[in-house]
């Protein structure tokens, strides 16, 4: 991480793994499979994810291999003679760096890495790399650097090889003065107290934004979802932007919002969140708790789901489960959407055959089929948005003449036009849905003309 405040920098603390060689680093993998531990995802899934994470910092992948772990060892989680086999092959590999998917303590880091004679990252620190990579914001350059220090205040013994030092006294006593490990925990702890500070001023700042949002009366629409479900694709199709997309996880970590505008007019502000991947580490979420606030305060979130990979129920369930870690209310509508249906084979028959096997993750408001790549699906996407936002509208016949061109760019902007009779010669009448938030202003701006 950097600061324009290069003493606030210098911790004396441990660098995180970057690779700045031309040469990719030469990685193994492990993915321990622990018979005792009932796991959500597939093993297979699981390895196949693990590989992704790898390749988003762009490694070089020497092996990548799935230990049977019967029962767990305190000392390096895997067992002995798993630990000596692996040594072998991250010696003739020329391995730099062994990737274990699992969260380690930092005591089973330390003997690993004395064991295998390499450096070794589990799957928290790699999450950790890969956000601190693609970190673009000020806000996510700060949100990763608190969240890696964090992870890091527990790992001092293993990462720091000067601690067993003591410094001197300081002023006319003297003494023994403070351990390194001491000072150097001190020095964290004032550096994760200041970026704090700072991330507190942005959710100030986003605050206010987000009242002057209100102020202007537009619904928010939040898209949640795994890593690589097609978010940002989907948020490009519908709102023209050209938020970065690829098939990489943790493609995008900054929140992005854009104006949309549904088919009866009405305007929403749609917002594209981080994905999230099973077991997100808590320090993580933690950290990027300001920015997913767009979740929490949004009036409908759209979860997309990946219905082309076979692990995507558990993937759901990985989505909920942090959904519920930042306290979105369980009575907040959710409209999932089966995105990449353009990757299933189709039946003959034209229906979607897979697709009407797949079962919504909880209770939710409305499903649809899309693919952000072709646009099939979107049309009725956007009719599910509208409708959803307007359950809760009560539907109203207003009078306008003509001579009040201005109320009818209002109803256009603040209501839902549901149908207009025919004009006479003095005005139209309009049937439209009102949301509750615009209510108050409805009826004071129409009053005399409404009729339920």
């Amino acid at each position: 991480m950097t600061d324009s405040h290069d003493e606030e920098d210098r911790t004396g603390g441990p660098e995180r793994f970057i690779d700045q060689r031309e040469q990719p680093t030469r990685v193994g993998l492990v993915c321990p499979d622990v018979r005792s531990q009932p796991a959500r995802h597939s093993i297979e899934a699981r390895q196949a994810e693990f590989e992704g994470l790898a390749r988003a910092i762009g490694v070089e992948i020497v092996f990548s291999e799935v230990v049977k772990v019967r029962d767990i060892r305190p000392a390096t989680f895997i067992g002995s003679g798993t630990v000596e086999a692996i040594a072998q092959k991250v010696k003739e590999g020329e391995v730099e760096l062994l990737l274990v998917d699992l969260a380690l303590s930092p005591v089973q880091q330390r003997n690993l890495e004395t064991e295998t004679k390499t450096k070794v990252l589990d799957r928290t620190g790699l999450i950790l790399e890969i956000f601190g990579e693609r970190a673009a914001t000020r806000e996510g350059v700060l949100q990763v650097e608190l969240a890696h220090l964090n992870y890091q205040k527990g790992r001092l013994v293993r990462s720091w090889t000067h601690l067993e030092r003591q410094r001197g006294g300081f002023g006319f006593t003297g003494g023994p003065g403070e351990t390194q490990i001491e000072s150097d925990r001190r020095l964290l702890r004032e550096r994760i107290a200041l970026i704090e500070e700072r991330l507190e001023k942005v959710k100030k700042t986003r605050d206010q934004q987000r009242g002057g949002k209100e102020a202007a009366k537009f619904p928010t629409v939040a898209l949640v979802g795994y890593t690589n479900s097609g978010k940002s694709t989907l948020f490009n199709k519908l709102t023209g932007a050209e938020v970065f997309a690829k098939d990489l996880l943790f493609a995008t970590l900054d929140t992005t919002l854009r104006k949309l505008t549904l088919p009866h007019g009405r305007e929403v502000m749609l917002s594209d969140t981080v994905g999230f991947v099973s077991e997100l580490p808590h320090d993580l979420v933690a950290a990027f708790r300001a920015t997913l606030e767009e979740v929490v305060e949004a009036d409908l979130i759209l979860h997309v789901r990946d219905v082309s990979n076979p692990d995507h129920a558990a993937q759901a369930q990985d989505v909920i489960g942090v959904l519920n870690e930042l306290g979105v209310a369980s009575d907040k509508p959710i409209i999932e959407v089966w995105n990449k249906i353009d990757r299933l084979p189709r039946p003959t028959d034209g229906s979607l055959g897979i697709v009407a096997a797949v079962e919504p993750a909880g209770n939710v408001a409305g499903m649809v089929e899309t693919s952000a790549v072709t646009g099939e699906g979107l049309d009725k996407l956007l009719a599910e948005i509208d409708a959803a936002l307007g359950q809760e509208a009560r539907t109203f016949h207003v009078r306008v003449p003509y001579s009040e061109g201005a109320d009818v760019g209002w109803l256009y902007a603040h209501a839902q036009i549901v149908s207009t009779e025919p004009p006479d010669d003095t005005g139209t009448t309009y049937e439209v849905r009102v949301d509750p938030r615009f209510r108050t202003a409805f009826t004071e701006r129409f009053a005399g003309r409404i009729a339920e």
